[in-house]
């Protein structure tokens, strides 16, 4: 290898040494002088083998270089395509914000505008700011993922504990039967192994993406580290995909949270011993779902958060807040009529302006918020890489405050009730008396949160009224300490939150509704609270305050 070379060459030992050897000569022990350098195959090629190397199919369209040039020039490797294993990625969807195949392009992205060849919007290399950024980000993912791991292999630890004491029950209950009985009981074990392998084969599966999600995080860190070997492009591709893993991870984890802890009981026939030659089964194997606990929330800390941009025309009155699945945080800015995108350490990313001073917001997926304004029109904003506006539609209300997402239906707020619409802004149902003709709500409806399928909606009195998603009334969560209650959010573990405007409060319901206390009392320095967002990610609840340019950060103590 010639002195301060990066490329390999091979000699065959003989006296006749070229400089750089053909690659695929030398495997054969032929000496022949290399004419060209193909960096995808990483080859030295003589005069023979690169004539071969441009007619054969699978390295016709590989970029070949002279052999002196070989060392200066960027690797051009080619990164295949996630979904066309035989194809190269070389086409960046804007919409979607990410790399394809051109194949990908031609089946999925046929309607999508700026798609356009990767080479041709390139303009720089990947900065190391975003590249420490994404490094940050792959060990957060990774570090949340190992957690839920270890919870998922003590699951299946604790699962197993489970039927060993079910498998005691049964050889205790044995004892006291009769021949016949041991057949009923052993068709119960078989029932209750079923449950068990079913069980332990979908946690194993779990563990098993988790742990592949966890390997793909750790290359995509080792590509970071040695991405500035890479040409432009290549850096671009990697950091696009290594996000999407990222994204992938942050999906898998919500996922794993929500599914809980699997369990399996048994529950015992006491009956069993006198109508023994009566019945016919030995017991009753169930399979469980046992969620998170509640947690204990107690007021740690309250940050202020700046959310106000140099573009502002006015002091910010954020009106409503949101999150998405990956973290960000979308917040609605009243006065200065725009909606604004923080990331998860609650930097302002981006921002949009609107038509009209916005009342409230909603994710509809992972990619799209709903706007509710006060022109009476709800607007859809696209949240992929940057916010831009898409369609809109026409509402009553759009004044009041209140929107939320529920089963394929937007809730909107109208102060005496609510109204649900499609999402092509179809009018499906309206709210406002049950079925005895009294009415749903004590007083004008503010905002709304979803909890499964449920919908939480506060009114201006003391409460909330928490609503099945055909609108039956469920139940209400009321507590005299609220005053002109306004704001609510449901946390993880189903405890829901609500904030009084005049009350200066925020008080905490458990998931049948019964209060759980104050989290924050009036003399806390919470003034005039008008909705909340609990953040999953980070275990806090963001607060947001009539007229305020700040959001509050409320932190648990562990």
């Amino acid at each position: 290898m010639a002195e301060g070379s990066s490329f390999p060459s091979f000699t065959d030992g003989s006296d006749v040494c070229a400089e750089n050897s053909c690659t695929p000569c030398g495997e054969g022990n032929i000496n022949e002088e290399a004419v060209k350098y193909c960096h995808e195959c990483e080859e030295y090629l003589c005069t023979r083998c690169t004539s071969q190397h441009t007619w054969q199919k699978a390295t016709k369209t590989h970029k070949l270089v002279d052999k002196k040039d070989a060392k200066h020039s960027l690797a051009v490797v080619k990164t295949k395509c996630l979904y066309h294993p035989d194809r190269d990625i070389e086409m960046f969807c804007r919409k979607h914000d990410m790399v394809y195949c051109a194949m990908c392009i031609a089946t999925d992205h046929r309607v999508c505008e700026q798609v356009d060849k990767i080479e041709s919007k390139l303009t720089s290399s990947v900065n190391q700011t975003e590249i420490n950024h994404i490094s940050g980000e792959i060990a957060t993912a990774k570090e949340t993922l190992i957690s839920a791991t270890e919870k998922q292999k003590h699951n299946l630890a604790s699962l197993e504990e489970e039927r060993i004491n079910i498998d005691r029950t049964l050889d205790d209950i044995e004892e006291k039967m009769i021949h016949h009985i041991r057949k009923l009981k052993q068709e119960a074990k078989q029932s209750v192994t079923k449950k068990y392998d079913m069980m332990k084969l979908g946690l194993e599966s779990e563990i098993s993406t988790s742990s592949n999600m966890i390997e793909s995080l750790k290359e995509g860190l080792q590509h970071l580290k040695s991405i500035d070997s890479l040409n432009p492009e290549q850096q671009f591709i990697h950091i696009k995909l290594t996000k999407k893993t990222i994204t992938n991870a942050r999906e898998l984890n919500t996922q794993t949270d929500s599914k809980g802890i699997c369990s399996i009981s048994f529950t015992a026939n006491n009956a069993l011993a006198e109508f023994v030659s009566s019945v016919d089964s030995f017991g009753l194997v169930q399979e469980g779902k046992q969620l998170t606990k509640p947690k204990q929330y107690k007021l740690k800390a309250m940050k202020d958060i700046n959310v106000k941009l140099n573009n502002d025309k006015s002091a910010c009155n954020i009106s409503d807040i949101c999150q998405l699945s990956d973290g960000r945080i979308v917040l609605t800015d009243q006065t200065n009529r725009n909606v604004k995108m923080l990331d998860l350490n609650y930097n302002v990313k981006d921002s949009c302006e609107l038509d009209a001073g916005p009342t409230g917001i909603c994710c509809i997926s992972s990619n799209e918020v709903a706007i509710k304004m006060t022109n009476n029109t709800v607007q859809f904003v696209s949240v992929e890489s940057s916010l831009s506006k898409t369609r809109c539609f026409s509402i009553s209300g759009g004044i009041y405050y209140g929107l939320t997402y529920c089963d394929g239906g937007l809730w909107v707020s109208t102060g005496g009730g609510i109204n649900i619409y499609n999402t092509a802004g179809t009018l499906i149902k309206s709210l406002d008396k049950n079925h005895d003709g009294n009415r749903i709500f004590k007083s004008s409806t503010q905002h709304m949160s979803v909890t499964g399928d449920k919908v939480i909606v506060t009114d201006w009195s003391d409460g909330a009224v928490c609503l099945n998603k055909d609108g039956t009334v469920m139940r209400e969560l009321r507590d005299s300490r609220l005053k002109n209650s306004k704001g609510v959010c449901v946390a993880d573990d189903g405890t829901v939150f609500v904030c009084g405007y005049y009350s200066h409060n925020v008080v905490m319901f458990n998931k049948d509704g019964n209060c759980k206390g104050e989290l924050v009392a009036a003399n806390c320095g919470l003034k005039k609270p008008l909705n909340m967002c609990y953040n999953k990610h980070k275990n806090t609840l963001i607060v947001i305050t009539y007229g305020s340019t700040t959001l509050k950060v409320l932190e648990f103590e562990e």
